[in-house]
């Protein structure tokens, strides 16, 4: 059983709390939609979910109704006691009180090598989040996370397109992502002011680059973005290892995709191994 709108508020009023604005609280009062994030989730029996953000435990409910073992994660430790109150009879979920943002991921992740993530994140930490679990955890192999629309947006985004971005390369980098569905602002407690995205994100064995140097080269490129290449870059490329990259000096960094960004970090390494040698 999944709580209801009454049921967040009567939790919160028992305990004294009120929803956190400097943690991004909102609590999903809607049976509809934490089952749906659930199912979109892909797990089951046999799968072990860490979830972020736990909160008073509506998702984590959804969750453990699929049959998956849960790990919760709740950073709030006014909230943690009511958690593991909600989820008591419950024995395949777990409460942990942590950050997520300065955890222990191998001691957190202990017990099983694959992991599924399914959060609903504070729009303040998802990004950096996301980008730092998929950069330092690769026991969580596919994630299904709730986030702001536009940066949902950013995650998925192709080249070419308004939202893409250095995040966007880098979350291709590591695996195949795209928005799954929409959470309106009427499901929540409290109210935000903008409406959320489902992304899933599957990891997957990334290419065969310097990845350092390629995120550089990202990070570099999209911080002079509408600028072409060969003045953004001039600093770290030079004309020949643009041609021998078979990319364009003229273009854009959001008109490469994945595979050029690849190309031109091979190319730079190269030059730069043969000046060594």
């Amino acid at each position: 059983m999944t709580h209801s709108r009454s049921r967040i508020q009567e939790l919160l009023a028992g305990s004294s709390l009120a929803p956190r604005r400097d943690l991004g609280q909102n609590f999903v009062a809607d049976a509809n939609t934490v089952r749906r994030i659930a199912s979109l989730s892909k797990v089951g029996p046999g799968d072990h979910v860490i979830e972020i953000g736990a909160g008073l435990g509506s998702l984590t409910l959804a969750l453990a109704e699929t049959g998956a073992t849960v790990r919760a994660v709740e950073v709030d430790r006014g909230i943690v006691p009511v958690l593991r109150s909600v989820v008591a009879d419950l024995p395949s979920v777990d409460v942990v009180e942590a950050d997520a943002t300065s955890a222990d991921w191998s001691n957190l992740l202990a017990g099983s090598e694959r992991w599924t993530l399914v959060a609903n994140l504070p729009y303040n930490v998802a990004t950096p989040l996301v980008c730092d679990l998929l950069d330092d955890v690769p026991s969580i192999t596919s994630m299904l996370v709730m986030v702001q629309r536009e940066v949902g947006d950013r995650f998925a985004a192709p080249p070419g397109s308004k939202q893409y971005g250095a995040v966007s390369v880098k979350i291709a980098y590591w695996g195949s992502a795209r928005v799954v569905g929409s959470v309106p602002a009427s499901v929540f407690v409290p109210r935000p002011n903008v409406e959320s995205a489902l992304v899933r994100i599957e990891r997957r064995t990334p290419p065969d680059t310097d990845r350092e140097l390629l995120f550089t080269l990202v990070r570099t490129g999209f911080g002079h973005r509408r600028k072409m290449l060969r003045r953004s870059l001039s600093a770290l490329v030079s004309g020949d290892q643009f041609i021998v990259a078979g990319v364009s000096p003229e273009a854009r960094p959001e008109q490469l995709g994945l595979a050029e960004w690849v190309q031109l970090t091979n190319a730079v390494a190269r030059a730069d191994a043969d000046s060594r040698s």
